[in-house]
């Protein structure tokens, strides 16, 4: 069922099959599933036109999901059909499946980017080099399905992907949610799977038990001879329709019973029942058949070669298969008929047993092409505590992680500490196992770990690590207010053992402060920071990256911007030159940006945020890229370029899409606020503060409310933005998003005519806009002094932030501005004045599509006895988001290739849909979109 059916290899050493009982099985199984096979059929049809499907076939252990994929496989004879079947004692090795599942299709491996290519040979040990994303993994299988369905449509089908290894569920996910228009189906069947599975989401077909009249007719086929109607009411109650059952049940039941007799109900679980029926009949095996049907279920493969190589080295010979054919098939693969049978087969050995099979499959499996596997074989083979099998496994850890398993990974250390004698090297070994379970995301099962290894004797240094480890995984798990006095306690402890590593854990913890506000308790950022100050001087020298960072940053909440600013601007400067190594920039940019920011910088904040965007999507770190993503979005959004920050949003959202992951929308409902738009920013708005609260999150708390307080402010509700702006101000004084708030406090208060509070507000702001020296920071100051100031002084004022803002890219904040004095030149009666300015400003929010302030304006120059000049609203042709996205980037010069990258789509989905574009446009070639009318994509 389950090989490429172009080029298959021949059989190699094999039983002969019996075609007419599975023949009959399988047009049994059949009965009743009309409308499975006919959604089953329509998939083929879409992928013969050219489109992808992805479909989750669902439903209990022996309900016929194998069956209705045999019926796809023989529907789509006209197809490339590639298959895998997943298997439990093979979900501890990464990517197997899915190099199982390719082999077919490795010759094509040389069309793919070289980045993509590179990622796909190093996930299957086909080349050394860094350990890749799996979502590169993801992106370089999209296109290799993409580029094989060139010729004819591709099907691939996955059966019990319930047991699939984790990388390569992720990435077959990943797969399934990109495809669009590559021809290309996936297919999955599936026992049940939850919210936060990585089928969630893909469409399901729920394939339940039989009806009635199909289930008798199933019943008459198994059992020839009378049966009592009372009987067979009994057992088609009990099968509930399942096909699996109403062939295996019966056949324990006497002939008696069959035909009269009494069966009692029974309380276990239908495929309980089931595998029980099947351990019963391996019972009544011979002991060489029973030992090769182990065998076969400790060989995931289904290689035929090793299974017998290995059933030679135990002595058993071809004819142990004859009393097996009703549960085994050994053909070209060899394969259980049902996968309860293979279940029954493994849990009715005895340990001994078990552990004998696994050393003779390690003996026969070549360490050189399969070392992994050979290594797992002896694993569980192993008997007590075994040094030489511990340090294979750790070994087999590292490759693992090489090829980005961490999953396999963590499961490799696990065993690798069970096996280890001594007890600082078991601890060690149980440390490093935690870590790669917080890697993959194991949160719950890295805590236990961390209880198991400390409930032993740790050495200072392991005693540290563990308080770190905890403190990350909390922090990684979305708990915000209780990292941070983890993350310090870990600094500490630290830093009689190795002052770098501490110095980075109090870096750890600083974020973590910034990030928990004020949920942060007792170890908050004044907390953080006051430690990280007292510190000695970093090791290195010239200081690391990281420790610039980590002294500007802790120096600018200890002692205030002035004194921090040289600092902070040494760090900016060190993180946005070509020094810092991409591991450097990956992990510790974001903390540089946070340096930028704080002088009010925007030339090097938006310098590194583009920086940050580049690594991340260079290195695949799609964990991290939506983060980033949304970042440069609030600099797209303040420069007033919404159409870059609505093609971020689209990318980030592509990311979470193809990821599961979560992000605040910072950038929607940012950029909402300033067009104006209270149906769209609103929801966003009270959705981000509930979900900040619940998750201890205070800086996003505080975003949401600087977001409402513009907003509001644009529509001149100055009661409501004035109360957002002061929860927003209330976060650690004179910080990021905090400081952000301030000008709108003052903007608000002044026009509530509530002097003392602007006048308060205003006295916390200037400090810090000065401490930068740049034009933006003392723009931003001079129209908020502005405001509260006489005439005289107001007029100088307003002109300074005009002239000062008028140097940056902040036309927003430059256009508020030529508002704002153009509001006090009308109370002043200078009319004419005033006109000249709020024309401006009118024409600025207009052009960017601020409409709330662009209406403010517009009030204000009826107010000067002047109306505004109606709005204009350019149409790109009623593109869609994604499609808009795509037009921007061919605008940009970036290759198809380039395009699908950025994008997470294989390269024939870009070019459908910039034959929309171009469609919808009007247009011919890409150059078409670089002139006139389409510039403002």
């Amino acid at each position: 069922m389950f090989t490429d059916r172009v080029g298959a290899d021949e059989p190699a050493k094999s039983r002969p099959r019996r075609p007419g009982a599975q023949a009959q099985r399988t047009h049994s199984d059949l009965l009743g599933r009309q409308a499975e096979c006919a959604e089953l059929n329509r998939l083929l049809e879409a992928v013969r036109a050219g489109e992808s499907r992805s479909l989750v076939v669902r439903g209990e252990a022996g309900v016929g999901k194998s069956t209705l994929l045999e019926h796809l496989t023989k529907a789509a004879s006209d197809c490339r059909v590639v298959g895998i079947a997943g298997v439990q004692s093979e979900m501890e090795l990464a990517f197997a499946a899915v190099h199982q599942l390719c082999a077919p299709l490795l010759d094509r491996l040389d069309s793919l980017p070289e980045p993509q290519r590179d990622a796909l040979g190093t996930a299957f040990g086909l080349r050394a080099g860094p350990a890749p994303d799996p979502f590169l993994v993801g992106l370089a299988l999209l296109n290799l399905f993409a580029a094989a369905a060139e010729e004819r449509p591709l099907v691939c089908v996955i059966d019990d992907a319930q047991w699939l290894d984790r990388a390569s569920a992720q990435v077959l996910a990943f797969v399934a949610r990109r495809l669009y228009a590559e021809s290309v189906a996936c297919v999955f069947a599936v026992r049940d799977f939850s919210e936060e599975d990585e089928l969630s989401g893909l469409p399901v077909l729920d394939v339940t038990g039989l009806r009635d009249d199909d289930a008798r007719a199933l019943l008459s086929t198994v059992i020839l001879g009378p049966l009592d109607e009372q009987v067979r009411d009994q057992i088609l109650t009990e099968a509930r329709g399942n096909p699996l059952a109403l062939r295996e049940l019966p056949r324990d039941l006497p002939s008696i019973k069959l035909a009269g007799g009494f069966v009692a109900s029974a309380a276990r679980t239908l495929s309980g029942r089931i595998e029980e029926r099947f351990q019963r009949q391996l019972k009544r095996l011979p002991a060489p058949t029973r030992q090769l049907l182990l065998l076969a279920a400790a060989e995931p493969l289904g290689d035929p070669v090793l299974l017998w190589r290995a059933a030679d080295l135990l002595g058993v010979g071809i004819a142990a298969a004859d009393a097996a054919e009703d549960m085994i098939d050994f053909g070209d693969r060899v394969r259980f008929r049902h996968p309860l049978v293979r279940s029954a087969v493994y849990r009715s050995a005895s340990l001994t047993e078990r552990q004998e099979a696994h050393r003779a499959l390690a003996e026969v499996t070549d360490p050189k092409s399969d070392p992994d596997r050979r290594a797992w074989h002896r694993a569980q083979a192993a008997v007590g505590l075994d040094e030489d099998v511990a340090v294979e496994l750790e070994e087999l850890a590292s490759r693992a992680q090489a090829r980005g398993g961490l999953v396999a990974a963590a499961a490799f250390l696990e065993r690798s500490a069970q096996l280890t004698g001594t007890r600082e090297l078991r601890a060690e070994r149980t440390l490093a196992a935690a870590q790669a379970n917080l890697q993959s995301g194991a949160f719950d099962h890295a805590l236990r770990l961390l209880a198991a290894a400390e409930a032993g004797t740790l050495t200072e240094m392991q005693r540290a690590r563990a308080d770190l480890l905890r403190g990350q995984v909390v922090f990684a798990s979305g708990a915000g207010s209780d990292a941070p006095p983890l993350l310090l306690k870990a600094a500490e402890r630290l830093e009689s053992v190795d002052l770098d590593l501490a110095r980075e854990t109090y870096m750890s913890a600083w974020m973590a402060a910034l990030f928990a506000g004020r949920y942060a308790g007792a170890s908050d950022l004044v907390e953080v920071s006051r430690a990280a100050g007292a510190l000695p001087p970093p090791t290195a020298q010239p200081p690391r990256p990281i420790d610039l960072a980590l002294d500007g940053l802790a120096l600018l909440v200890t002692a205030g911007p002035a004194a921090a600013a040289p600092a902070l601007r040494r760090a900016a400067n060190v993180f946005t030159g070509t020094g810092v190594t991409i591991e450097d920039g990956l992990r510790w940019g974001w903390h540089a940006q946070a340096a930028a920011s704080a002088l009010w910088d925007d030339d090097a904040w938006r310098a590194l945020l583009v920086r940050q965007v580049k690594l991340a999507r260079e290195a695949g770190a799609l964990d991290q890229l939506p983060i980033d993503l949304g970042a440069l979005g609030t600099s797209s959004v303040w420069r007033g370029n919404f159409a870059e920050a609505a093609s971020l949003i689209a990318e980030a959202d592509a990311v979470c899409e193809a990821t599961g992951s979560q992000v605040a929308p910072y950038t929607a409902m940012l950029l909402a606020s300033f067009r104006g738009n209270e149906e769209q920013a609103l929801p966003l708005i009270e959705t981000t503060i509930a979900e900040a609260e619940a998750g201890g999150q205070g800086i996003a708390m505080s975003y949401a409310h600087w977001v409402a307080a513009i907003l509001h402010n644009g529509h001149g509700r100055y009661n409501e933005a004035l109360a957002a702006a002061r929860r927003a101000s209330e976060e650690t004084p004179g910080l990021f998003v905090s400081m952000w708030a301030l000008p709108e406090l003052i903007e608000a208060a002044s026009r509530r005519e509530n002097t003392q509070l602007a006048e308060e507000t205003l006295a916390r702001l200037a400090p810090i806009t000065s401490a930068g020296g740049t034009d933006f920071g003392l723009g931003i100051e001079a129209r908020s002094r502005a405001l509260l100031s006489e005439p005289d002084t107001a007029d100088d004022l307003y002109r300074e932030a005009i002239g000062r803002l008028g140097r940056t890219h902040l036309r927003p904040e430059l256009a508020r501005a030529h508002l704002l004095y153009g509001e006090w030149l009308r109370r002043e009666r200078r009319r004419s004045e005033a006109r000249e300015q709020l024309r401006t400003a009118h024409e600025m929010f207009t052009a960017m599509g601020m409409e709330a302030f662009a209406d403010r304006a517009a009030r204000e120059l009826r107010a000067t006895g002047e109306k505004a000049r109606k709005r204009t609203v350019e149409t790109t042709g009623q593109l869609t988001p994604q499609e808009t996205q795509i037009a921007r980037l061919v605008r940009d010069g970036l290759t198809n290739k380039e395009i699908a990258g950025r994008l997470y789509l294989s390269t024939r989905t870009i070019e459908y849909h910039l034959s929309k574009v171009f469609a919808k446009l009007g247009i011919t070639s890409r150059n078409q979109l670089g002139r006139g009318a389409f510039l403002h994509l």
